[in-house]
């Protein structure tokens, strides 16, 4: 949930939305769909249809038939258009230094640098500009998420207390063990008729059959689920009775990989598989703390990025050479209030940083020093001192408690505002030409 990167991924893979900004110059192409007076074209559909095809055949999977991808190609070009729509009226900004941070994450996860990243982008045939359009649009739909699906959750004292003391009596109760299941969501519209919703269940159970005749759950998934399509649709290892109770009552036989039938929730149609199963656990009091420091050039007119990581590596080899301290370039240098204790920025627990900072002080040994990285505040230099497991206050557990609790309804807040957004969105299909 937090940040959700793990969406732009799929700039990788190629199914990202194609940018509203594209317009239709092509030979032969026309509008197919109008989203609240904004077109998608044919040409857009078809391009996103072919890289979703090409990706399949190179994971030696079998396309969906034409039509149905296409319909599914286009309901998600509609809910990522509508939904950058909402964020742009929403003021929600992404500037030219988040875009280039994620890219940089994008080049980390394939471990290439951000120019091969590039060169792929064009051999794939999407230009750099493109690119970058559609990353910076994933990147507002991922802000939008924290915002408007965040602020529905609300976990109440007492829905702690229920936690806390089923937890307690956890030991005997079958619900109490952990599950993680996937799940590839067929949505129905909240006004949906009849009609459609058995012919929305008849889809569902088509790809029902074709997971069951052996083709690939986790890439059904992403092209075609309405819900999460990232980790292949995973809900995360929690408890049981943190699922909603039709999931575990569609599951409760059956064994780690298996799918089962087409569920009916609020949302429309699931098709779950049971990805993991674990004994139920004891409540969690202790956590790892790090104490860290570091040193921060920030970014702009005067000092570009490129200047700030060559300027931080320099920093680097002077403190391994040991011709300076880091404490005292700290001091010296850094732009971080922590400059004057020498960067130290005390004890801290799990998730105090923001992730891309978090990232790579959780991959340092004690002592460790890190190469030169990027962050939304500017260029750093970290050093991972050390390392303690505490144990966590009644205060501090109810924290972690609260914070489980609205991760586990993340998924369902989110199904119940992106089936909303879509029915106000005024949305006029176009018949071919």
């Amino acid at each position: 949930m937090n940040f959700r990167f793990w969406a732009l991924a799929l700039a990788l893979t190629g199914f990202l939305g194609v940018s509203s900004a594209q317009q239709t110059s092509q030979q032969g192409d026309f509008i197919v769909a109008v989203v609240n007076s904004e077109p998608i074209t044919k040409n857009e559909v078809q391009r996103q249809m072919q890289r979703v095809v090409e990706r399949m055949q190179e994971q030696g999977q079998k396309p969906p038939a034409p039509e149905e991808l296409r319909r599914a190609v286009l309901e998600r070009l509609i809910n990522d258009r509508a939904q950058v729509q909402l964020a742009q009226e929403l003021g929600i900004r992404v500037d030219d230094l988040a875009l280039d941070q994620a890219e940089e994450s994008l080049a980390r996860q394939s471990q290439i640098d951000v120019a091969e990243l590039r060169k792929r982008t064009v051999n794939s045939g999407l230009g750099v500009a493109e690119f970058r359009t559609e990353l910076r649009e994933q990147l507002l739909i991922n802000r939008l998420h924290e915002r408007e699906v965040g602020s529905r959750i609300r976990i109440t004292d007492q829905d702690v207390d229920r936690f806390i003391q089923q937890e307690q009596a956890s030991n005997s109760d079958p619900l109490a063990q952990e599950i993680n299941l996937a799940h590839l969501l067929v949505a129905v519209p909240e006004k949906a008729t009849s009609e459609e919703a058995a012919a929305l269940f008849l889809q569902a159970r088509t790809l029902l059959a074709r997971i069951r005749a052996g083709e690939n759950f986790e890439q059904l998934v992403r092209e075609l689920s309405a819900a999460q399509r990232t980790d292949g649709g995973q809900l995360g290892l929690r408890r049981a009775d943190r699922y909603p109770t039709l999931f575990v009552a569609a599951t409760q036989n059956l064994a780690v990989g298996e799918i089962s039938d087409v569920v009916r929730s609020g949302a429309g149609f699931h098709i779950l598989k049971v990805v993991e199963r674990r004994a139920p656990n004891t409540l969690v009091k202790t956590e790892v703390q790090s104490r860290a420091r570091h040193i921060l050039l920030r970014v702009g007119p005067q000092l570009t990025q490129d200047r700030a990581l060559a300027r931080m590596a320099g920093y680097r080899q002077r403190i391994v050479t040991e011709k300076a301290t880091f404490q005292s370039l700290a001091r010296e240098f850094s732009e971080d209030g922590s400059a004057a204790q020498g960067g130290d920025l005390g004890w801290v627990n799990p998730g105090a940083f923001v992730p891309e900072f978090e990232a790579v002080l959780n991959r340092l040994e004690e002592g460790e020093i890190s190469q030169p990285m990027v962050s939304r505040f500017g260029v750093h230099l970290i050093q991972l001192m050390e390392r303690r497991r505490i144990d966590l206050s009644p205060q501090e557990v109810r924290a972690m408690v609260r914070s489980q609790l609205r991760e586990a309804r993340y998924e369902e807040a989110y199904a119940v505002w992106a089936r909303d957004l879509r029915e106000r969105a005024f949305v006029e299909m176009r018949e071919p030409q």
